[in-house]
This record gives structure tokens, C-alpha cells and sequence, in this order.
């Protein structure tokens, strides 16, 4: 965030009133959502804000379990196994009064799956949406899916007639840096109605007292004020000075002092998220580097002799101040498909790496640009800092060029990057979403995080065999065997699984989600 966007952050809290209202949620995180689009970016802040307004079918729990939320059941068709059928809630309204429909959901997964979007991975299975009545609709794949819900825990539904009254029947175009009605405008059926969206600086909401979950949930927050602070140190002090009584991204230096202070707490848990660098291996030539004619990146020795020159045991250590867990795969433990042994490979050898580099032909090494975030994961640029003098033990000059997310993740959707961070978690807690986005060769519907020019075409058909393998055993057997590819191939250096910590004032009642998903209508003002 530039030093303006700041400054203005800073103004918005201190114009606030210094007493916490007791059903005023203040909080704060280091970066904004990127668009309240519902679908134009599968981003976890973005997802996050959205979440308090607009509604999915069903959601997860703190737990990973399902919660039917704007569906109330959910079931295969006993007469047609390429068939989902979901039963919706009725009496459901959107905070203009509109009824929430079938038609609704068709309208927005058929939305959901235009060239614009960003969710069109998690339904490019899904062959067409039927109503069937006003409150039931049947979703039909290409054969059997049998893991389909898992999917649409982040796929939002809009008001068919708003959006067309609106002129946001299409996503907007993010990388293309449209806005668009829906950019900063909501009308979803969530808990909490948009007051007031000023991007990077402060997004105000209030509860919906029309929400149909009106007495089932507590739903004690009667107000959220947002504010995006990407400076750490501006955070912490929000935080211990009343300003802001809930935080996120809290920065690992702090957590004991926070911990410590008179009516704050901190609380932990482990994150369905990790975090690595990825590396475009498929030119011919590179932009980034110093290499003329070819691209060294290209060279698998290479990419592995990357990984040796990594130690994560110093960066959980001096970085992340124990908060991490060194990673070997780039899947959670969370995650099916996810093994104790895979995770384990990443090893640190800086003179095998040595060796391995003169083999490849680079011996006297190469420069090369390292693209990396400082808005968006736990000390994202520190961790991109301390690889650059890892990376030069072994020969390779990093430059490093940290960025807000908003202009770093185009870099990689469009293929603009050689050398970048990038983090992921998995709300399916299924391999499937890894490699249909980050393994799979990039295509109009696939593959869109795909930056490092992987294309394996017999791979890729296994990947989309995936989606409709009802024999568990041989999906499983056909997962690992995709992981093995991955690792054989180095597609990615993972680093190390993120730890939460989320820091709130004692009167704030919540549970860490795994996902980094609060939803404010669970919370509890003590």
C-alpha cells in the first residue's frame, strides 16, 4: 500500500471514537479485498469481506465440516449419478428486499463460469443448472462428481434482476482494471448490509436485521469498520491503543506483547494455507534474467539445486519466530492427498546444491528477479529477503521487487513473472483444487495460476479425471501419483505451512478458522 493509502488509514481510525462501542467490530489486516466482485478474484482477503455479505450454498465450520447455508440439503440424484440436487432455503431476501430464488443461483453460477471470473476452476465440471421449481435446483456435471460441494464454500449468490439493473451481469475484468458496479456495491443476503467502501482505506458495514439467520446465530456485532493497515508496526499499536479491537495478519514479533497487554489476547492455530516460490520453466528465454538465448530455470537440476540453497528451519526461525512449519509439498496437512513423507523431502544443501548447479552448466550462477508480495502473507517480503541471500550462496544474484497484491497476482495470471511467491490454501481440502490451478497447463478455464509453464498433457487428463472418479481407492492412487510428478519435477519450492494468530480484544469471542475466514456473525461482544 502506498504511503498515502496509509496515511489515510491511519486518519480513519483516529477520526473514529476512542472508546470501542461494545457491538462495533474494528478490524484490521494488512491488505484490502481486491474487488467485492463475488467472482472476479479466488483471493483470501477478497473472500473474507464478501463472506460478511454475500452467501454461498454452504459454508465450512471452524472444524472443516459442512454448514448448509442458503441450501439447506444437498444430495446426488439416486436416478442419475451425474446429478447434484439442492434443496434451497425459503423466505431467504436480499438486502434490497428482493426474494432470493432457483434463479438466482442459476444466474450465478452461470456467471461463475464466464472467461472473467476466477471460480470458473471450481465448476468447470458443472455441465449445466437447472431450476426445478423456486427452491430447488439440480447441478449436472461431466460424469460423477463426487467431491462437488466442496467446491462452492466460496461461490457467492447474486440477485439475478439487481445485476441486470446494475450492468453487472459480467464479471468485471480485474487484470483488465475495469470497475464496475459490483466493484464496490453490494446486495447479497449475508449478515451484514455495505455502508460504505472506500477501497485501501476503510469498508463500514452493519447487520442485516432482515437476515434470515436472524435467531440462529449470535450475531452480537451490530457493526464492522474494515481497515486495511499494511504497515505491522501501525497494526500492533491500533491494536494495544483501543482502536482496533480485532486483527488479523498479526506480525510474529508482537505476538508476546500483545499476548501480555492488559485486556488483549492472541490466539493460535494452524493455517490451511502454504506458502512457496514458483518458477516459469517454460520459455525459451527468460525476461527476468541475465542468461541470453535460454532460460537455466528450464533445467531441472536447476530448480532443484533452488530448493537445496532454502533453509527453512532459519526462516521458521529468524522470520516467522517458530511460527511456521517447513514445507516439502505444496498441500496443507489439511489436504487429502497430502503425506508425513512428501512433506519431508525439502532438504537444505548448499554444496550438493553447488554441485548440482556446475552440472547444469551454471556454475559461476545467473542473476534473476524475484516477484514477491508485502501486503498479503506473514512476513511475505522478510521471507523473500531471506532468499535472496540463500539464493546467493549458490551463485544466483536475486533482485528482489516486493509489491502490493493487487499489482503482484496479475503478474502471475498473466504470465508476467519468472521468479514469484505466491501462497495457497485449499478450501476443498481436496488435492484436486491444487492441481487444477496451480498444475494443470493453463488453458481459458484452468490452470489460471499455472505460472510456471508446466504442460503435461497426459497429466492434465488425469487431473480432470479426478472430478469424476467415484472409486475413492484409485482417485487416491491417481492423486499421489500426480503429487510424484510435482516433486520429480520441482514445479515449486514450497517454504512452509502458516501458523494464525489473530489478536482481539478480551470482550471479542471467536475461534481461529483454519481458513483465515472469519465470519463476523459468529462473533460474540462479551
Amino acid at each position: 500500500m502506498k504511503k498515502t493509502s496509509t496515511i489515510l488509514a491511519i486518519a480513519a481510525l483516529m477520526s473514529s471514537t476512542a472508546v470501542v462501542n461494545a457491538e462495533t467490530l474494528r478490524w484490521a489486516r494488512a491488505g484490502d479485498a481486491l474487488t467485492l466482485d463475488p467472482h472476479a478474484q479466488n483471493e483470501g482477503p477478497t473472500h473474507t469481506v464478501r463472506h460478511q455479505m454475500y452467501e454461498p450454498l454452504i459454508i465450512r465450520d471452524v472444524t472443516g465440516a459442512f454448514v448448509p447455508t442458503l441450501a439447506t440439503d444437498w444430495a446426488p440424484d439416486p436416478e442419475n449419478p451425474n446429478v447434484w440436487v439442492f434443496n434451497l432455503r425459503e423466505g431467504v431476501k436480499f438486502h434490497d428486499g428482493a426474494d432470493f430464488t432457483a434463479e438466482d443461483v442459476v444466474f450465478s453460477f452461470e456467471r461463475a463460469k464466464q472467461p472473467n471470473s476466477d471460480m470458473k476452476e471450481l465448476i468447470n465440471s458443472i455441465v449445466e443448472v437447472r431450476a426445478v421449481g423456486d427452491y430447488q435446483v439440480e447441478l449436472e456435471t461431466n460424469g460423477p462428481n463426487p467431491i462437488l460441494p466442496s467446491n462452492l464454500t466460496n461461490l457467492f449468490m447474486m440477485d439475478k434482476g439487481w445485476s441486470e439493473a446494475n450492468d453487472t451481469v459480467n464479471v468485471q475484468d480485474f487484470e483488465g482494471g475495469e470497475i464496475t458496479y459490483a466493484t464496490t456495491n453490494v446486495n447479497g443476503t449475508g449478515a451484514y448490509r455495505l455502508v460504505s467502501r472506500e477501497p485501501d482505506v476503510k469498508t463500514v458495514m452493519v447487520r442485516n436485521e432482515e437476515y434470515w439467520g436472524r435467531d440462529e446465530f449470535p450475531l452480537e456485532v451490530s457493526e464492522i469498520i474494515y481497515t486495511p493497515i499494511q504497515n505491522a508496526a501501525t497494526r500492533v499499536a491500533a491494536l494495544l491503543s483501543g482502536e482496533v479491537n480485532f486483527l488479523q495478519d498479526m506480525p510474529v514479533q508482537d505476538l508476546a506483547r500483545v499476548d501480555s497487554a492488559d485486556g488483549l489476547m492472541v490466539k493460535q492455530a494452524p493455517q490451511n494455507r502454504v506458502i512457496f516460490f514458483g518458477m516459469n520453466q517454460g520459455a525459451d528465454d527468460l525476461e527476468a534474467d541475465n542468461v541470453d538465448g535460454k532460460n537455466p530455470l528450464a533445467d531441472v537440476r536447476v530448480r532443484k539445486a533452488m530448493s537445496m540453497a532454502i533453509n527453512r528451519d532459519a526462516i521458521r526461525q529468524v522470520v516467522m519466530r517458530g511460527q511456521s512449519q517447513p514445507a516439502g509439498m505444496i498441500a496443507p496437512p489439511f489436504v487429502n492427498g497430502w503425506t508425513a513423507d512428501m512433506d519431508g523431502e525439502s532438504s537444505t544443501d548448499v554444496e550438493a546444491a553447488k554441485a548440482m548447479m556446475a552440472e547444469a552448466g551454471y556454475g559461476d550462477g545467473f542473476s534473476i528477479r524475484l516477484d514477491c508480495p508485502n501486503d498479503r502473507y506473514i512476513n511475505d517480503e522478510a521471507i523473500c529477503q531471506a532468499a535472496v541471500g540463500m539464493l546467493g550462496q549458490i551463485g544466483i544474484t536475486v533482485n528482489l521487487d516486493a509489491i502490493p497484491k493487487a499489482q503482484h497476482f496479475p503478474k502471475i495470471t498473466e504470465g508476467k513473472t519468472d521468479f514469484y511467491m505466491l501462497g495457497w490454501g485449499v478450501p476443498t481440502y481436496d488435492s484436486e483444487y491444487i492441481f487444477n490451478f496451480l498444475v494443470h497447463g493453463r488453458e481459458s478455464d484452468i490452470g489460471t495460476w499455472n505460472g510456471t509453464g508446466f504442460d503435461n498433457d497426459d497429466l492434465d487428463a488425469k487431473i480432470e479425471s479426478l472430478a469424476s472418479n467415484t472409486d475413492l481407492d484409485a482417485r487416491n492412487a491417481d492423486i499421489a501419483s500426480i503429487w510424484r510428478v510435482v516433486q520429480d519435477e520441482q514445479l515449486y519450492i514450497p517454504i512452509h505451512h502458516q501458523v494464525l494468530n489473530w489478536g482481539m480484544s478480551d470482550n471479542v469471542g471467536t475461534e481461529v478458522d483454519a481458513e483465515d475466514q472469519p465470519r463476523v456473525k459468529y462473533f460474540t461482544m462479551k
